[in-house]
């Protein structure tokens, strides 16, 4: 287990956030601003891959945290296919479109890995108070004996 004790240690996130960062760094340009449309749908989509990193991290197992990687993946991949359409409409160049989709990529890679170690890992044991997804849960103390009834006079 990789023992990840916060999402941002996830190598699949790093590279969506970059990636994402640099997506942001693009839609300042006047072009992108105008395009009301695109604008939305790339913001959107670049920002959906690291958010859901985060929450499949936040929840309770190797499945369902696949899941939300898997919906990281698509995601990314709508932002290369956006990129495209900004490079149709000559938002960007064709190195552009290029250096932007070799960075997707690498995110699209990492989160095909970390997706393949959740399916092939054994659930891991969680402490809920933590959120680690690495430390064993504390054993619940034991339940105090009920006092007994006391013995009722006799009439």
């Amino acid at each position: 287990m990789a023992g990840w004790k916060d999402f941002r240690e996830i190598a699949a996130w790093e590279h969506s956030q970059a990636a994402k960062i640099r997506i942001y760094k693009l839609l300042e340009r006047p072009a992108f601003t105008r395009d009301f449309k695109l604008h939305g749908q790339l913001r959107e989509s670049a920002r959906s891959a690291p958010a859901n990193i985060a929450e499949g991290f936040g929840r309770f197992g190797n499945k369902e945290f696949a899941r939300f990687a898997r919906i990281a993946k698509g995601s990314l991949h709508e932002s290369i296919n956006h990129l495209i359409d900004a490079r149709d409409s000559r938002y960007i160049t064709d190195d552009e479109l290029s250096i932007e989709e070799h960075h997707l990529k690498k995110a699209i890679h990492a989160l095909t890995g970390l997706i393949r170690h959740l399916e092939t890992t054994k659930e891991p044991e969680r402490d809920e108070s933590s959120r680690s997804r690495q430390l064993k849960p504390e054993p619940e103390p034991e339940p105090e004996p009920e006092p007994k009834p006391e013995p009722e006079p006799n009439r």
